[in-house]
């Protein structure tokens, strides 16, 4: 994994294991790789790999089984708010950028429609 310097590295994978539970490539109740196989997998220390687990926990995204390891939350409506608070971060930034090099809601309307159907061209 590329890491960006300015972001803290333990944001940037806590970002990707959310990523990875609102797109469903980990679903509820699955088990996370131990803190020590996390670090390796992602290149980092194992004091990082904690912290990632300590801070998704704080925020209910995932639980930890003493000597079972550490899940993924099977709350389906923890989920559903990670997943809409990702989607609002994203909107936001995207807004505030677009409004930055002065586009028109019109303009970033009709972009967005676009955008989508290309990408929908795409998958199909």
């Amino acid at each position: 994994m590329k890491y960006d310097n300015a972001i803290p590295i333990y944001l940037q994978v806590i970002r990707v294991i959310e990523r990875d539970i609102v797109t469903g490539r980990l679903a509820p109740g699955d088990k996370l790789p131990s803190a020590r196989d996390l670090a390796l997998v992602h290149g980092i220390n194992p004091n990082t790999a904690a912290r990632v687990y300590r801070e998704l926990e704080q925020s209910g995204v995932c639980f930890t089984r003493r000597g079972l390891g550490t899940f993924v939350t099977e709350d389906e409506g923890r989920i559903r708010a990670l997943h809409e608070e990702m989607a609002d971060d994203i909107v936001s930034r995207f807004v505030s950028e677009i409004m930055e090099i002065g586009m028109t809601r019109e303009e970033t309307i009709s972009l967005l429609e676009k955008r989508i159907e290309s990408c929908s061209k795409a998958e199909n």
